[in-house]
């Protein structure tokens, strides 16, 4: 599993943070969404995919 986020398109919603905070954070000056873990294990597919799709900027993109 690999993730790519667009910065350009984040709106500091907080979702991906909420789903799967294991993967993502929030820059504190900003909100806007931190990678933490790029390729992920298995395990956190679930909530990397749901973080992904609760993104209201459709700013996460999630490839196997």
């Amino acid at each position: 599993m690999r993730i790519d986020i667009d910065l350009d398109k984040c709106c500091g919603a907080g979702q991906c943070v909420l789903a799967a905070p294991e993967t993502f954070d929030q820059r504190e000056e900003d909100g806007l969404v931190v990678l933490l873990d790029a390729d992920p294990p298995a395990a956190r597919a679930a909530g990397v995919r749901e973080a992904a799709a609760l993104c209201p900027a459709l700013a996460i993109e999630v490839s196997e």
